[in-house]
């Protein structure tokens, strides 16, 4: 394909997308983009009723009871989080494709099948798990649907048959009406691509929504969805939950099934990428986990984990019940500071669990950077050829950069390669070999050093859970994500990782900047002077919960207690730092 037919096929794609909303939803009282701060706008717009904004600010939970007793039909609920979704991207511009009459036509046969039967199916349809509207990441193959993953080369070629995890979701009665947005080849902590263009976050359009479920991350905020669905290999769930203030799961390889979705660095599996949830509630996280496994994916899926859900291990059985848990404060990695909005959420996380009962200790990072390293030349070893195969089809340029500048095509460069992941040429097979060889040895000496801290716990046990910042800064201009250290590190040793908002965001008066340290390296100190409190303007202020490999129960458990801490702790004592 030559440059112009790319572009050509970019301008139809997007003027069928256009062509998919309901022309009665759109929107002609939109924000100007001088307004930052476009949260609250789909409650004001005039689009949603008052049964709308009842249904999209109802909780998983509270929703599944309503759904299940038939007091709101599928239908309803369905329409409200379309509509959402839809003032959504008209917003931040979060979706890709949008097939709601196919949802709502699914929704109408569920609620037939509970006037007629008087039964649910499935247990996403009712019960005490869920039964709603699901939102999917562009990647997730929906059979008769485009998975572009902001490919131009992929565009007009539908899926031709469901992901895995797709069917699961139809068969436990799940309604999906929506896919969102990407950065071209999924390798981005933010996300743009030359198909459907960039992402804003909710919070400050000026800001990222991350990466790389980033149109996931803000439609969830937006509250256009109560499930979203990403994928994470090293950070791409839980960086767009912390930028945007949502709660997302990174669980451990293969406890989600993964097959039948589309990807980058197919083959690469050192360091696997693995599907998980956004939403506004750790209730959404803990029913739709369990609904996923209760359908043992591993019978279908050969990378599956055969790991049924645990009540035991959601009971902390092996955490002391959870009567006194010890949680330990990763306050920072040893390689870069994190912004004093980011310690404050620490500080308050810690203050919070300390008032529940709880002990909380000073993590160690072990290694951190050889962690980093490790990753940048597992996913560098083929990285640019990957990319290069992928656009060659169109002729596209690779994006080499999230910055503004980069939605200027004319000035994009034809044969680049992402500058967030080096090297990009890439390492020999031997060499590969050795860098596996190396993770596989450190990852052995942080289990030995988490077992250690049995010594120091008090409890008898080594620490429960750490308690991390999900990134150095809250979420930062676009194009100015440079380090996903902090998520990734937790990718390489396959450790369970939950997003937890604080409820507490960027305070101008109280965030306002420290001296200075001293810096652990350059990049430290670079950080120290990106950081003016005014660029983060109402920025949400996330932490992580971390856990041992294929501890999504207990860490889902341990989240609710840290979750519950913390509304108690602001409840009654607001911040004063």
């Amino acid at each position: 394909m030559t440059s112009i037919h790319w572009r050509e096929t970019v301008a139809q794609k997007r003027k069928e997308q256009a062509a998919t909303i309901p022309k009665n939803w759109i929107l002609e009282n939109l924000p100007s983009n001088e307004i930052l701060n476009v949260v609250d706008f789909p409650e004001k717009c005039g689009l949603l009723t008052f049964k709308d904004i009842a249904i999209t600010n109802t909780e998983v939970d509270v929703l599944l009871e309503k759904l299940a007793n038939g007091i709101w039909s599928s239908v309803e609920v369905t329409t409200a989080f379309s509509k959402r979704a839809v003032i959504a991207h008209q917003l931040v511009n979060c979706l890709t494709e949008i097939f709601i009459d196919r949802a709502l036509a699914r929704a109408a046969e569920l609620d037939n099948h509970l006037k007629t039967t008087g039964k649910v199916v499935g247990p996403l349809h009712g019960s005490n798990l869920m039964r709603l509207p699901i939102s999917l990441k562009d990647q997730i193959n929906i059979k008769g649907i485009d998975s572009t993953m902001g490919y131009v080369s992929w565009v007009g070629k539908p899926a031709a048959k469901n992901a895995l995890l797709v069917d699961i979701l139809e068969e436990c009665g799940a309604v999906l009406y929506v896919k969102t947005n990407i950065p071209q080849t999924l390798m981005w902590p933010e996300t743009f691509n030359h198909v459907f263009g960039r992402t804003s976050n909710p919070y400050n359009r000026t800001l990222t929504s991350g990466g790389s479920s980033g149109g996931e991350g803000a439609l969830v905020a937006l509250r256009g969805s109560p499930i979203g669905i990403g994928s994470d290999i090293g950070g791409s769930v839980r960086i767009p939950s912390a930028f945007n203030g949502i709660y997302g799961l990174r669980g451990s390889y293969g406890r989600i099934p993964y097959a039948g979705c589309v990807n980058s660095m197919e083959g690469q599996d050192s360091i696997l990428s693995v599907l998980g949830p956004l939403t506004n509630s750790i209730a959404g996280v803990k029913a739709f986990t369990k609904a996923v496994v209760a359908k043992k994916p591993w019978l279908k899926d050969p990378l599956a984990v055969r790991k049924p859900w645990s009540e035991d291990e959601y009971k902390l059985v092996d955490h002391g019940n959870g009567t006194k848990l010890c949680f330990a404060v990763l306050w920072n990695d040893g390689v870069t500071v994190p912004h004093p909005p980011v310690t404050r959420g620490l500080v308050e996380t810690k203050h919070a669990l300390l008032a529940a009962g709880h002990q909380v200790i000073d993590w160690t990072p072990l290694k951190h950077e050889e962690f980093y390293k490790a990753a940048g030349a597992i996913w560098g070893a083929a990285a640019a050829e990957d990319y290069r195969v992928a656009t060659a089809p169109s002729g596209e340029p690779v994006v080499a950069s999230m910055e503004l500048s980069a939605e200027d095509l004319s000035v994009l460069p034809t044969n680049s390669v992402p500058s967030f992941r080096p090297p990009a040429n890439g390492i020999s097979a031997y060499e590969l070999w050795q860098v596996q060889k190396k993770k596989r040895d450190i990852r052995q000496e942080y289990l030995d050093h988490w077992n250690a801290t049995a010594a120091v716990t008090g409890t008898g046990r080594p620490v429960d859970a750490i308690i991390s910042p999900c990134a150095a800064y809250v979420a930062p201009p676009h194009g100015m994500n440079k380090s996903a250290g902090y998520t990734t590190i937790w990718n390489v040793l396959d450790y369970t990782a939950l997003v937890i908002p604080t409820g507490l965001s960027v305070d101008l008066t109280i965030d306002s900047p420290r001296p200075a340290h001293a810096f652990l390296n350059p990049a430290d100190k670079t950080n120290y002077e990106f950081y003016n409190p005014v660029t983060f303007k109402d920025a949400p202020i996330t932490i992580q919960v971390v856990g041992r490999t294929l501890e999504e129960e207990a860490i889902i458990a341990m989240g609710e207690i840290v979750d519950a801490a913390l509304k108690k702790h602001l409840t009654i004592s607001p911040s004063n730092l």
